[in-house]
């Protein structure tokens, strides 16, 4: 006798209906995709005292290296033109930085005795306002609110310690950033090439494109942010000082630098200068204040940044607040500074790789140009090299 086989399984993906079937395949390979965000966001905040160091230091690269390059077209040796660049930026940064502290230790005894001021006057307020508040009831509310100060000693006196911490921290990757920006200036092509190498061969032109034309959208993006930063900072720095506002030379500074962080960072900066104001020269000087905020905002907005940005930086405004949205709630500060400008370079990188160019020679784009970015864009030819 011939014994029977087992019969295989019947197949029963006929079976399930073709919704189910590509919902599912859908379905794992979103969670795969999201499994694999989940690491590397996980990868890059264990490795974040190295990883914003480094993305600080490619978005000075992009701020510095037309300087750089524009000095190799004049025959100067690329490493003495990132030394040039280098040293200019820190005299830069630290003469103003120096000018904006003196500044701020000079204008703090007038704003603290205004401050007083407030403060006696919002007391008489209290008393003699609508509120009709006794001195005793007066008295207590302040005298709670020194308490309350008391018994959070302990809190606010880790706080400090907890902030001293930092700012070694902030030394220390301070110092990474300009060893890492050094050689990003000074040989930032090679180090780009010997990445480009780990790429297979079928793709790896289109990739070095893609690279290239995100880098160039990153120059443009900080180049434009960094002129607008320096316009605002003017023009709400003049504001405040026709208005009469103490420290509005400090105040502007903080514009600029809170500036780099789209739409959030004005907002900031914009509330902490009305309240100065508010506090130092009255409700009619803040109101002032804020209609001047708002302005330079306007003009920012409608004007400078689609004018500056043009066609090299395209990010709808819904995208720039979801990015700072996001990079807030992964990384604090710095993850609202460094996300739009990595969604800037994402964006240039992936239509750069939709797009239907081909046989595009990668040293041809315009790396440090605006329109470098724009798949279509290629470098000139020279006049000597045209027939």
């Amino acid at each position: 006798m011939t014994r029977n086989r087992a019969l295989p399984p019947p197949d029963v993906t006929p079976l399930v209906p073709k919704g189910l079937r590509v919902s599912a395949a859908l379905s794992w390979r979103f969670l795969v995709i999201i499994g694999a965000l989940y690491v590397i966001i996980y990868l890059l905040g264990y490795f974040a005292h190295v990883v914003i160091p480094l993305a600080i230091a490619l978005l000075l690269a992009a701020l510095m290296a037309p300087g750089v390059g524009k000095l190799v077209e004049w025959r100067v040796p690329r490493a003495l033109a990132t030394a040039i660049v280098m040293v200019a930026g820190l005299a830069v940064v630290g003469g103003v930085l120096t000018f904006v502290i003196t500044e701020f230790s000079n204008g703090l005894p007038k704003l603290q005795s205004q401050v007083n001021e407030s403060l006696n006057t919002i007391r008489d307020w209290l008393a003699t306002g609508p509120l009709h508040l006794g001195q005793d009831q007066v008295q207590t509310f302040i005298g709670n609110a020194i308490d309350a100060i008391k018994a959070n000693q302990s809190a606010i006196t880790s706080g400090a310690i907890t902030t001293a911490a930092t700012i070694g921290e902030v030394l220390t990757g301070l110092v990474l950033t300009l060893f890492i920006l050094i050689f990003f200036l000074s040989d930032g092509a090679s180090m780009w090439r010997f990445v480009v190498r780990g790429v297979p061969a079928s793709v790896r032109t289109r990739v070095d494109v893609a690279g290239r034309r995100g880098f160039s959208s990153l120059v443009s993006y900080v180049r434009a942010t960094a002129a607008v930063a320096v316009f605002d900072a003017i023009g709400i720095g003049v504001g405040l000082a026709i208005i009469g506002v103490p420290l509005a030379i400090p105040l502007a500074a903080l514009v600029f630098l809170t500036a780099f962080i789209p739409i959030i960072g004005a907002l900031i900066a914009g509330t902490v200068a009305v309240l100065v104001a508010l506090v130092a020269n009255g409700f009619v000087a803040a109101l002032v204040v804020l209609a001047v905020v708002v302005g330079v905002m306007q003009i920012e907005s409608h004007v400078l940044q689609p004018w500056l940005l043009g066609r090299a930086v395209k990010l709808h405004p819904l995208a720039v607040v979801l990015a700072i949205a996001v990079g807030l709630i992964a990384a604090g500060i710095a993850g609202a500074l460094l996300s739009v400008p990595l969604l800037a370079v994402l964006n240039a990188g992936v239509r750069s790789l939709v797009s239907e160019e081909s046989d595009i020679d990668p040293e041809a784009v315009p790396v440090l140009d605006d329109e470098g970015s724009v798949p279509g864009v290629e470098e000139p030819e020279p006049e000597s090299s045209k027939p």
